[in-house]
């Protein structure tokens, strides 16, 4: 009889210690999703800067546009890292190049429903640096992508030209 009340106890110790070892388990690789790494690419357009020497728009004398590629790295599903890199052209009518490389490294922070806070520091090939808050915002969300559109808000200082702060428009793919 002793035996046997051994027997069981070892097989509900055992049974038991199996069901727990599932169940953590399973919680484990449902809490472990981060950290996540995302993609994305998009399409920049400054729209407006202001410096001391006046207001400069995009569209009047010449068109700028970047095309920013990134990685972002969340932590959380609250507080990510991100890097971007934005090659941006400048087209006149006689002539086109990329006129700056802006590379863009910063947090992110996710404000719920669909929106992200990115504050971000800048440094320009052109010699200007500074810092770019961008408010940005998930407009459709697929299984694999989500389309986003964004807003920048640059502010560049150095290479001997007056302070400015400017006023963008992004949109893109992340994926």
């Amino acid at each position: 009889m002793q035996t046997k009340i051994y027997k069981n106890r070892f097989a509900i110790i055992f049974l038991g210690s199996f069901l727990i070892s599932i169940t953590c388990y399973s919680q484990q690789i449902h809490v472990q999703t981060y950290p996540k790494v995302t993609g994305y690419v998009g399409i920049v357009h400054p729209i407006v800067t202001f410096n001391s020497e006046g207001t400069h728009t995009n569209f009047k004398d010449s068109y700028v546009v970047g095309m920013p590629i990134g990685i972002n790295i969340w932590k959380s599903g609250r507080i990510g890292f991100s890097s971007e890199i934005v090659p941006f052209v400048k087209a006149t009518s006689t002539s086109s190049k990329v006129n700056n490389v802006l590379f863009h490294p910063g947090v992110l922070v996710a404000l719920g429903s669909g929106f992200t806070f990115a504050g971000r520091a800048a440094f320009e090939t052109s010699g200007r640096y500074g810092v770019t808050p961008v408010l940005n915002k998930v407009v459709k969300k697929n299984k694999g992508s989500s389309y986003f559109i964004a807003v920048p808000l640059p502010a560049r200082f150095g290479n001997d030209l007056p302070s400015s702060f400017g006023l963008g428009f992004q949109f893109g793919i992340s994926f």
